[in-house]
């Protein structure tokens, strides 16, 4: 009973009211923050995707908030009881939080602006660069290309024209309507590559605020090599768009001089290409093609790419040896044909044929093509031939072989027949010598 008398009943029933007091008030400012974090992440989307939980990004920060609010009611209620070994590691924990709360809102802040930074010049460069005439540059791109498979193949490029539509004009949701598309692809992915840069600086940004280095040094360290690329990527876009545009030209420009020379014609009277094909596009192509890859070498070496320089100049050495024994194949089917008209029979046939055989050989040697099958199958063609001609002969040729060697022997029987004789005459011997004196 005497220490019932010792309590002071007045001062533990204050600090049972101020306990009272700091719960509730604790459980009314939970609540707050709970439902203020709820509001303004309902205004972003990435923060309501649904967690492991079930509950969004947004109610789980919302509890994170609240449950620091209890923590901090929990310390005072502490402090009021004077508990201060139970209060020392959990004011250590709190005074951990609180030094890291200003890293952890400061970088919350700078990834939420520069998100909608990134988004503002999203939508901008969209926008500006939607407003270009997408669907005339690539609708004529688009157009130009079919024209140019269609000639190459022998198609009529007016098969897909609707009824009433002029020559030169392309059917409606085709070469536009593809062109739109593209350009509209082409927009987006612009727009997205902006997005990203501009997001990956804000999360480097953010990381480095809240301090983790070992996740914002490497990242940092990407960043400039990203960043230190960016105008070496522009100078060699910029170069190749160079070399497409001068491609474009010098196709045109040697197609209109093919069609000056009468190429085609030419080709057509030899019987070299039917008369339903031409040429000149494929000609136009392979020069397109020749000068967007020597563009792209030069492009691939101002990146500084190694392996993709060296491939694409493999692709170009390569492409330079086709072509060539192309050349010297066609040029082989022109001599043959030249030759086949000069000689009448049956030898015009073997001889344009063998004369094929010869420059198609030629060219796949100098194309690189397998040079030891080549080699062998030429030589085999030879052989072929010489022993099958050897066999024709002294198979089928018995009769014919043993006519020809009677005749010789007759001949030469005859003309030894024929041979006069010359008389021979005696020997003359010289007198004695004489004696001079008798």
């Amino acid at each position: 009973m005497d220490a019932l008398k010792d309590i002071d009943w007045v001062a533990l029933g204050g600090k049972v009211l101020a306990a009272i007091a700091i719960l509730v008030v604790t459980w009314i400012i939970a609540k707050i923050v709970a439902w203020a974090f709820k509001k303004l992440t309902s205004k972003i989307g990435v923060l309501q995707k649904a967690g492991s939980d079930g509950d969004s990004i947004g109610a789980s920060l919302g509890s994170v908030a609240a449950l620091l609010v209890w923590l901090f009611g929990l310390i005072a209620l502490l402090q009021l009881f004077g508990l201060s070994q139970v209060l020392a590691p959990i004011q250590g924990l709190l005074d951990g939080i609180l030094g890291f709360l200003p890293n952890l809102i400061g970088a919350i802040f700078v990834f939420i602006v520069g998100a909608l930074l990134a988004k503002v010049v999203r939508q901008l460069v969209e926008t500006a660069l939607g407003a270009l005439p997408w669907d005339r540059w690539l609708g004529d791109g688009a157009r130009k290309a079919s024209d140019t498979m269609d000639a190459t193949v022998g198609v009529d490029p007016n098969r897909t024209r609707v009824s009433g539509q002029a020559p030169g004009t392309a059917p409606p949701g085709s070469a536009a309507a593809t062109g739109a598309s593209q350009g509209r692809q082409i927009v987006k992915v612009i727009g997205l590559v902006l997005y990203s840069m501009i997001m990956i600086v804000v999360a480097i940004a953010a990381l480095q605020i809240l301090g983790i280095r070992s996740i914002s040094d490497p990242a940092t360290d990407m960043l400039d090599m990203i960043l230190a690329a960016i105008p070496k990527i522009i100078a060699a876009g910029i170069l190749l768009a160079i070399g497409v545009f001068i491609a474009r030209f010098a196709a045109d420009l040697i197609g209109g001089i093919v069609d000056g020379v009468g190429l085609d014609r030419s080709l057509h009277s030899m019987d070299v290409l039917p008369a339903d094909k031409s040429a000149t596009p494929a000609i136009t192509k392979i020069v397109q093609i020749g000068i967007v890859l020597f563009f792209a070498v030069m492009a691939a070496q101002m990146l500084d790419f190694p392996q993709i320089t060296a491939f694409i100049s493999e692709v170009l050495e390569l492409g330079g040896k086709v072509i060539f024994g192309a050349a010297i194949i066609a040029a082989g089917f022109f001599i043959a044909t030249t030759i086949a008209k000069l000689v009448s029979g049956a030898a015009s046939q073997i001889l344009k044929y063998a004369t094929i055989a010869l420059f198609v050989a030629i060219g796949l040697k100098f194309m690189g093509l397998a040079d030891s099958i080549i080699n062998l199958g030429f030589g085999a063609v030879v052989v072929g031939g010489a022993a099958a001609a050897a066999l024709a002969f002294g198979l089928g040729g018995r009769d014919a072989a043993a006519r020809q060697l009677e005749r010789l022997q007759a001949q030469g029987g005859a003309r030894a027949a024929t041979t006069p004789t010359t008389p021979q005459t005696p020997p003359t011997t010289p007198p004695p010598p004489q004696t001079p004196g008798v």
